[in-house]
């Protein structure tokens, strides 16, 4: 139904983009390869649940009837809020990635702080 197509692609980016986005912004020492490596990750585990827990995706990629009833909902949360399970995961491996990765350069650092802080002066 649309709205679960709808809310799916919600949490889908939610878990995709918000992560890296944030971090991105904020935190100077994140990395490029962690930013990505954290998009995948909560992309992927967003669509696991997605996946395994709505009816007709299970029958779509898994084969399994529609009668067959769900059982396997992690604290009872509903598919169409998959994201909430993507989000964070996002967040732990860009944490964890960018801490075991070299610094981003100084240069770097420094065009993060201005994107943080804009100003309307010309370059």
């Amino acid at each position: 139904d649309i709205l679960f197509l709808v809310s799916a692609a919600f949490s889908l980016a939610a878990a995709g983009f918000f992560p890296a986005l944030v971090l991105g912004v904020f935190w100077k020492r994140t990395t490029g390869i962690a930013a990505s490596l954290g998009m995948v990750a909560g992309f992927a585990t967003t669509f696991y649940y997605m996946i395994t827990t709505q009816v007709w995706l299970r029958e779509v990629f898994f084969g399994t009837a529609r009668s067959v009833p769900v059982t396997n909902l992690w604290w009872d949360i509903q598919p169409i809020a998959a994201g909430v399970f993507g989000v964070p995961v996002g967040f732990l491996v860009i944490l964890l990635v960018s801490m075991v990765t070299p610094a981003p350069s100084r240069e770097t650092q420094m065009m993060v702080e201005n994107v943080r802080y804009p100003n309307l002066k010309a370059a």
